[in-house]
């Protein structure tokens, strides 16, 4: 089981995809997609750009293009530019994923033998916290292939921005239309 969590932080809600196969970038950026399938468009219905904020390592990883074509890839589809802030290495831990939502979660698996996809995202789906933290969860069924590679060309021709200041970690994707 590989979670993949999406935390609003300004509604204090989390949304869990749990993966049935491995940690890409394409199951990060549909993780992103189906929260804003089920929830973000719906939430902030005149949203132009989304921010989101990333560890340095694993399916988004700063270093990667595959990561950089997926997410392309993801802001042509739903419309909307996507602006990413990675937090530079060994700095995850103010993640507000980190502190806001994993410990909540680990404390509803705590102690308990996980017998099935179903019986996780049930028990996740329990977290709450006193400051109105609310989680939901999906599992997302399909099965993702490692060691892919970024398209032919995509690096010389790819349409990612790099901002000024501390451009590899921080950059957005522009939709070729917008919503």
């Amino acid at each position: 089981m590989i979670p993949h969590i999406v935390y609003d932080i300004k509604c204090n809600k989390a949304y869990v995809n749990i993966g049935i196969s491995k940690d890409t970038s394409e199951f990060a950026c549909d993780s992103l997609q189906l929260c804003w399938e089920s929830y973000g468009q719906f939430q902030y219905p005149n949203c132009t750009s989304i921010l989101m904020l990333a560890d340095g390592g694993g399916s988004n990883s700063f270093r990667h293009y595959i990561f950089k074509e997926d997410l392309q890839k993801l802001s042509d589809r739903i419309g909307v530019e996507i602006r990413v802030a990675h937090y530079p290495p060994y700095t995850s831990k103010w993640n507000p994923v980190e502190h806001k939502v994993f410990p909540h979660i680990t404390r509803a698996l705590k102690g308990v033998i996980l017998m099935g996809y179903s019986f996780v995202k049930e028990l996740i789906e329990t977290t709450r916290t006193q400051t109105g933290l609310e989680v939901k969860a999906h599992i997302v069924q399909k099965t993702y292939e490692i060691g892919r590679k970024y398209s032919e060309g995509f690096k010389e021709n790819m349409r990612i921005i790099f901002d000024e200041y501390l451009g590899k970690w921080n950059y957005r994707a522009q939709p070729l239309k917008r919503n």
